[in-house]
C-alpha cells in the first residue's frame, strides 16, 4: 500500500493511501504500534497521528480522511492533517483546490503556495452542548482552575470545539504554568466527557499568540491546527486579540483569521512531505 510520512509545522502523520483499497482496516493495537516512536514504519519520532485517505461518501468531496490517534481511538477533525491531505491531492490531481471530507463534515481548501494550504475550517462551535461539557455554562471563561482556589495557577479559560473540544488558557509565561503537567490534568476533567485538548495561549500583540497544546491522546505537540483555530476564537471572545492572528508553535507558525462576513475559521499553513514509498 502506498504509505506516505506527512507533516504540517511539526505535527507527524503516517498516511495509509487506501483509496483503492476499502476494505482496509486497522485495529487499535496496529495503529499504536505503527504510531508510537522507535517503531519500524515511523522511525525514532513516531506520528502524532495516523491517517486513512478513503474514496470520499459525499458527492461534493474529492477525499475522506479517517484520522486515529496514538492511543488508537478515531477522532473528527485534525487541521493540520487537513492541509497534507488537501496537498497530497492537488498534487496528484494538478488541482489548486480540494474538499476533504472528515467524519464532522466538508473542509473546503486551497493552495496558498508550493507547500501552503488554506483550509475554510467552518464555524467554532461555542454552545455548552456543542463542545460538549458536563453541565450548562458560557463558554467565554468555563470554571476550571488548576492551583489554590484563591490564588489558582490557572483560571477562566474559554472553550471552543472546532470539531474536537478545546480547553484554552492564557498564560503569562511557560516556566511557571509548565503544560506538559497541566495537560493531562485537564485532557481527563470531568467537565469534559470526551476528553479536552488542552491549549496554553500566551498573547503577545492583538494580531500575535505563542501557543503550546497538549493534544487528547497523544501529549505535548510541535503544532496543533484545530488548537491555534481554537485559540484565536477564544482570545477574541475574551478581547485579547484580533480576528487576524498568528499563532507561533513549536513547529511553524500557522495563520488564522476568523472571519466576521461568515463567522468561518481560516486556517493557512505549511505541508512538508518526508518519504514517500509503500509498506
Amino acid at each position: 500500500m502506498r504509505f506516505l510520512i506527512m507533516n504540517g509545522a511539526g505535527n507527524r502523520f503516517g498516511v495509509f493511501d487506501a483509496r483503492k483499497d476499502p476494505g482496509f482496516r486497522l485495529s487499535d493495537e496496529q495503529t499504536i504500534e505503527i504510531a508510537k516512536p522507535g517503531g519500524a514504519i515511523m522511525g525514532e519520532k513516531g506520528a502524532d497521528q495516523i491517517v486513512i485517505l478513503r474514496a470520499p461518501k459525499s458527492p461534493d468531496a474529492n477525499i475522506f480522511m479517517e484520522i486515529r490517534n496514538q492511543k488508537g481511538f478515531e477522532v473528527d477533525a485534525c487541521g493540520n492533517a487537513t492541509r497534507t491531505t488537501a496537498w497530497l491531492h492537488m498534487r496528484d490531481s494538478g488541482t489548486d483546490t480540494c474538499v476533504v471530507e472528515t467524519n464532522d463534515g466538508l473542509l473546503y481548501c486551497t493552495r496558498a503556495g508550493e507547500f501552503e494550504i488554506a483550509v475554510d475550517m467552518g464555524e467554532p462551535k461555542l454552545d455548552w452542548t456543542q463542545i460538549p461539557l458536563e453541565e450548562s455554562m458560557h463558554t467565554h471563561h468555563i470554571d476550571v482552575k488548576i492551583g489554590p482556589i484563591d490564588n489558582p495557577v490557572l483560571s477562566n479559560p474559554g472553550a471552543v470545539s472546532m470539531g474536537n473540544p478545546h480547553c484554552v488558557f492564557f498564560v503569562e509565561d511557560f516556566t511557571t504554568v509548565k503544560p506538559d503537567l497541566a495537560g493531562p490534568m485537564i485532557e481527563f476533567h470531568p467537565l469534559f466527557p470526551e476528553q479536552a485538548n488542552v491549549g496554553f495561549a500566551k498573547v503577545l500583540a492583538d494580531d500575535r499568540i505563542r501557543l503550546k497544546v497538549w493534544e487528547r491522546g497523544v501529549g505535548m505537540t510541535l503544532a496543533c491546527g484545530t488548537g491555534a483555530c481554537a485559540a484565536v476564537v477564544a482570545a477574541h471572545r475574551q478581547k485579547r486579540t484580533g480576528r487576524d492572528v498568528t499563532v507561533e508553535v513549536d513547529g511553524g507558525v500557522l495563520h488564522i483569521e476568523w472571519r466576521e462576513s461568515d463567522g468561518h475559521v481560516i486556517m493557512t499553513g505549511p505541508v512538508e512531505l518526508e518519504s514517500e514509498g509503500t509498506v
